[in-house]
């Protein structure tokens, strides 16, 4: 059984205890950083090192992830996708789990961990986009949902610029 909904704190549970080096990106991002957003996946950008893909190959076999593209009939994720510079939409016994290999402006782990930061969560060390730059990928995807995010990010960036909490 795959739940609809992820298990956020066991996702970022299992992804420490495999030793994955990802940056969360998405709604996940937007919570951790205080956002009133809702989300129902967890969106990770995973460092593209063949032994770290490795490590995180092994845990989606343990997760017993398949891809949750319309008409992918239930394909396991094989490690050579990891390999690739797209992303993969993936079902997993925790919930949705979205392997943003690249983000739609082409930037991967290495470019993006210099806007990064690493903050205490679920009783993990989590290591997500910045908030500036989370409001810069939201404002850039031109999704729809991600546009309306645009001004909660926004409102929640210059609170913290004017050192109030709103």
């Amino acid at each position: 059984m795959r739940p609809t909904d992820a298990d956020i704190g066991a996702l970022l549970e299992a992804l420490a205890g495999a030793g994955v080096d990802h940056i969360v990106v998405g709604g996940v991002a937007a919570v951790l950083h205080g956002a009133p957003l809702p989300t129902r996946d967890l969106d990770i950008v995973p460092c593209a090192n063949p032994d770290n893909l490795d490590r995180l190959h092994a845990l989606l076999e343990r997760l017993d992830a398949i891809v949750r593209q319309p008409g992918a009939r239930d394909l396991p994720v094989r490690r050579a996708w990891l390999d690739g510079a797209g992303q993969l939409l993936l079902r997993t016994s925790l919930g949705p789990l979205d392997l943003l290999l690249r983000l739609h402006d082409g930037r991967g782990y290495a470019e993006l961990l210099d806007r990064s930061i690493e903050l205490e969560a679920e009783g993990l060390r989590v290591r997500l986009i910045d908030l500036p730059a989370l409001v810069e990928i939201k404002a850039g995807t031109g999704r729809v949902r991600d546009r309306l995010s645009v001004p909660v990010l926004v409102a929640l960036l210059e609170a913290r610029e004017r050192g109030t909490s709103e």
